[in-house]
């Protein structure tokens, strides 16, 4: 592993030809309990969308089926016209029928309905990166990101993303087909995928970490080991816990997802911290045995 102390590298060439800053925004807190209806006033979302791009956001990450629907309605009223610097990311192949229901879709005719449905909701006629949010185990791989591959040949994609799935899995559909992104649950006290973030190393893939701050553990009591390297930042624990995914390599690029205009601030405001080599040493220590 490679860690870079001082400074590093605040953008990604994400599929070799968009820069975003690697610090994003996830639009999943803007919905309701279990991403299922919305959260809270409609307006209060749009605001802070708005405000994340205000404050330097270029990618914004969502999903069909958070809401449903509602999250890339959202996206669209806020910040349709798109500018011209922002990434809009999105996923696909997961229908949700409850709060608590998930259910994995990826034949090519569902894939395909999905991608166009997000297209209308976000009121564009190509989507910069679209990332299949499951892996069908019914379906062949080479038969989903077929059907991602048509879409992106007909100009309705830009870039094609994967979500949750393994180091063999992800060498697998490279064979297939250009990778432009994978996301999978990355943060200081899960570390099981870094043998998927090797292989976005070695080619070169953003790596969308999700649950960035452990969905909340890493701002609370349990994460008590933060408070000397917090405090001595003058920080929140949880600018810290982003600020090492930024350290911890160039490819990982989180999208934290927040309703709140403070708690917007707050973790943009990681981008600003500089860990040293000590800092580094002690967080990498926090890691489950």
């Amino acid at each position: 592993m490679s860690f870079m102390s001082g400074s590093f590298d605040e953008t990604f060439l994400l599929g070799g030809e968009l820069p975003v800053r690697r610090l994003g925004y996830g639009t999943a807190q803007l919905t309701g309990p279990g991403y299922w209806g919305p959260r809270g006033e409609r307006q209060d979302a749009v605001a802070v969308l708005r405000a994340a791009v205000e404050q330097g956001v270029t990618l914004v990450d969502t999903a069909d089926n958070y809401g449903p629907g509602l999250a890339e309605e959202l996206v669209a009223e806020a910040l349709h016209p798109y500018r011209e610097d922002l990434v809009i990311a999105t996923k696909g192949g997961v229908v949700r029928t409850s709060d608590s229901a998930w259910h994995i879709a990826g034949r090519p005719e569902q894939l395909r309905a999905m991608c166009e449905a997000s297209l209308r909701r976000l009121r564009t006629d190509r989507i910069d990166l679209y990332q299949l949010h499951r892996l069908d185990p019914e379906v062949p791989m080479a038969d989903q990101l077929g059907a991602l591959d048509a879409l992106r040949q007909e100009g309705k994609i830009r870039h094609i993303g994967l979500d949750t799935l393994t180091a063999d899995q992800l060498e697998q559909a490279l064979s297939l087909t250009g990778i432009a992104s994978v996301q999978n649950r990355f943060n200081l006290l899960d570390r099981s995928s870094d043998a998927v973030l090797k292989v976005c190393e070695a080619h070169g893939l953003a790596f969308l970490p999700w649950f960035p701050l452990a969905n909340g553990v890493l701002t609370g009591d349990a994460a008590a080991a933060l408070t000397g390297i917090a405090d001595r930042h003058g920080a929140p624990r949880g600018q810290i816990a982003l600020a090492w995914l930024l350290h911890r390599s160039p490819v990982l690029c989180p999208t934290p997802g927040t309703g709140s205009p403070a708690h917007l601030a707050e973790n943009l405001a990681a981008r600003e911290i500089r860990l040293s080599a000590e800092d580094l040493s002690r967080l990498e220590a926090l890691a489950p045995a």
